[in-house]
């Protein structure tokens, strides 16, 4: 068993000072139980924590570090750029240069707007949605995550699908009913909430969702949400702040020859630092302040800090650099079936550029009542098998997994054998 006494000391400090010990849930371990590691340092593909266990890491901070961990690029970008102060609060030329790349890569953003996370990028798009249909409903489907702002954190389903029910207490019943939810992958369902009343402002989508574990589209759905769209009136709205610069060079309209009216951003744009941005159409763009009636704002968007760690990694992550990843992370999806198929597990992993995950499931997953239906049990015990080897995947069955460019041969194979064993041990019924 690894030693981890300076970390449960440290938590035991935060728990004092945190709810939960944490500043984000998931990091706390609840859906896997246990007591989570605390980080000293990271460098490349591997993580140390603060009692020098090390763990080849497959979270990469939830996705943004795509070059891995403390790339020089990055960080001799950072030193150059604290030279000259860490914000300003006034316009500055590298969130000029990053917005450009941004949109030489992703046309459709014709105009974007910085801000500081994903919940902002999100919740920004949908007001600037609202503003341009006049309606105040939103259709998002079931297992996609877009923030934690309150029109997010609703359920909605079978016979409510039309009222909306909170998730989170908190969230106003009044702003519930405002956003309807649809199974992911059923159109037909998508189509009939968006046709009900007086029709929706937005249809918001992950392209490939991310927090319910890995789940990609069907190929007809999002052609099917572009249509439905285009007949109701509708704006929509791909959440790319995980799959952006991850599921391919261009993001998913690159990928899946679809194009949404606004994009959201976030994650591989910071380089590890906090950035999002949400952008698309011009003349939606035009809706926002001081352009137009839509106010947003935020007193460190576009800093300096993180528009030159953004700028770094998107000019190395170069469409070579990106296939080289994603090459790699399909012989590693490919090398853990190979493993699973051995041991007889119920298993199944998929993978879009550098973004994978797997659930305990022989069947394919479509959707978020498939992923709950895996076998969430054996996902605990494999998850603590893999860490006391040394392999850390999000501490929770609902979450995808991601590669960097520091990832190697030497980490695959190591990888493939920890899961090997991690199944000899953890993987049985």
């Amino acid at each position: 068993m690894r030693a981890r006494a300076q970390s449960a000391r440290l938590m035991a400090r935060a728990r004092a000072v945190f709810p939960g010990g944490v500043s984000s849930p998931v990091r706390a371990f609840r859906g896997v139980g246990g007591e989570p590691f605390v980080a000293a340092r990271g460098a490349g593909a591997r993580l140390w924590d603060v009692d020098g266990n090390e763990y080849i890491d497959y979270v990469l901070s939830w996705g943004p570090l795509v070059l891995g961990h403390a790339p020089p690029v990055v960080l001799d970008a950072l030193q150059e750029a604290m030279q000259h102060g860490t914000s300003f609060g006034v316009p500055a030329p590298l969130e000029v240069e990053l917005a450009e790349l941004i949109r030489a890569r992703m046309p459709q953003m014709e105009m974007l707007r910085f801000v500081s996370s994903g919940t902002e990028a999100t919740m920004s798009a949908i007001r600037v949605a609202r503003a341009h249909t006049g309606r105040d409903r939103i259709l998002k489907f079931a297992g996609c995550y877009h923030g934690h702002a309150d029109p997010f954190l609703v359920r909605a389903g079978s016979g409510v699908a039309t009222l909306g029910l909170p998730d989170s207490p908190g969230v106003p019943a009044a702003v519930a009913a405002l956003t309807l939810t649809a199974p992911l992958n059923d159109l037909a369902a998508a189509a009939e909430l968006a046709r009900s009343g007086d029709g929706v402002a937005a249809i918001i989508v992950e392209p490939v969702v991310g927090n319910a574990g890995f789940i990609p589209p069907d190929p007809d759905f999002l052609p099917g949400l572009r249509a439905l769209a285009d007949e109701s009136g509708a704006v929509l709205i791909f959440d790319e702040v995980m799959t952006g610069f991850r599921i391919a060079p261009g993001g998913a309209r690159e990928r899946f020859g679809v194009t949404a009216d606004l994009t959201t951003l976030g994650k591989v744009i910071g380089g590890g630092l906090p950035v999002a941005a949400y952008g698309g159409r011009r003349d939606l763009m035009r809706y926002v302040a001081p352009d137009g009636p839509v106010y947003q704002a935020g007193t460190l968007s576009g800093n300096p800090l993180a528009m030159a760690a953004g700028l770094a990694t998107l000019r190395a992550l170069t469409p070579a650099l990106h296939e080289r990843i994603a090459a790699r992370t399909t012989e590693l999806v490919t090398g853990l079936r190979e493993v699973a198929a051995r041991h007889a597990v119920p298993f199944t992993a998929a993978s879009a550029g550098s973004m994978w995950g797997f659930f305990f499931r022989r069947e394919p997953v479509r959707s978020f009542a498939d992923a709950q239906a895996s076998d969430t049990a054996r996902f605990r015990r494999v998850f603590h098998a893999l860490l006391e080897r040394g392999v850390y995947v999000a501490p929770s069955p609902f979450e995808a997994a991601f590669l960097s460019a520091a990832h190697g041969p030497r980490e695959l194979a190591e990888t493939i054998d920890c899961f090997d064993a991690a199944f000899q041990v953890a993987g049985a019924a």
